[in-house]
């Protein structure tokens, strides 16, 4: 007889997050929104971090030194960018690498969105808040950061150069009101409105 290992099922175990969303966001959403249905509730869909580095075209260093920082941040391999046409005036040929981005969806989404709100934001230099008039008009919501040395992941003293990155997170709200109640019910820290 042969014996077989039974194999443990997998963990299937929610970010912090993720579960704060399920169990208090949801019930304040459809309070405050009178939503008739838990499937009408709008939810956080993907994050979508990108990093231009337009000096790589001069330097390719450059870009191999931000995706591995990327890497680093997201757990995430990233995915590199080229430019789709050329532009002299920034000599820069089309198909060349000029960044790179990644997409986080499910529980990396939620575990990165749990770091970026509670660990990397309060680093950031004489923060009063992110700009709530960064939305789309579709529910979506883009900020810009300036130093990637925000992030505990990254080590300060092995970073070449400051770079920035534009975090893109992507809702299924129909408005840009629905959408900034879930992200601040999230724990977004937006600057504070003077009515």
């Amino acid at each position: 007889m042969t014996k077989t290992k039974e194999k443990a099922p997998a963990e299937n175990v929610e970010a912090r997050l993720e579960i704060f969303y399920k169990d208090k966001v949801v019930p304040k959403l459809m309070e405050r929104f009178q939503y008739k249905n838990v499937m009408m509730v709008p939810k956080l869909q993907k994050i979508a971090i990108n990093i231009g580095v337009g000096e790589a075209a001069a330097e390719p260093k450059l870009l191999e030194t931000a995706m591995s920082e990327l890497a680093q941040i997201t757990g995430q391999k990233p995915q590199i960018r080229k430019s789709r046409k050329a532009i002299s005036n920034f000599k820069l040929r089309e198909n060349q690498p000029i960044g790179c981005r990644v997409t986080l969806r499910r529980k990396t989404m939620y575990e990165f969105l749990d770091r970026f709100v509670s660990l990397a934001v309060p680093r950031i230099r004489d923060f009063r808040g992110l700009n709530d008039t960064s939305f789309d008009g579709r529910g979506n919501y883009t900020t810009g950061i300036r130093e990637q040395i925000i992030f505990p992941e990254i080590d300060i003293d092995k970073v070449p150069r400051i770079s920035g990155m534009d975090i893109s997170f992507v809702t299924s709200a129909a408005t840009d009101e629905e959408a900034y109640v879930l992200l601040a019910e999230l724990g977004m820290p937006f600057k504070k409105k003077n009515n």
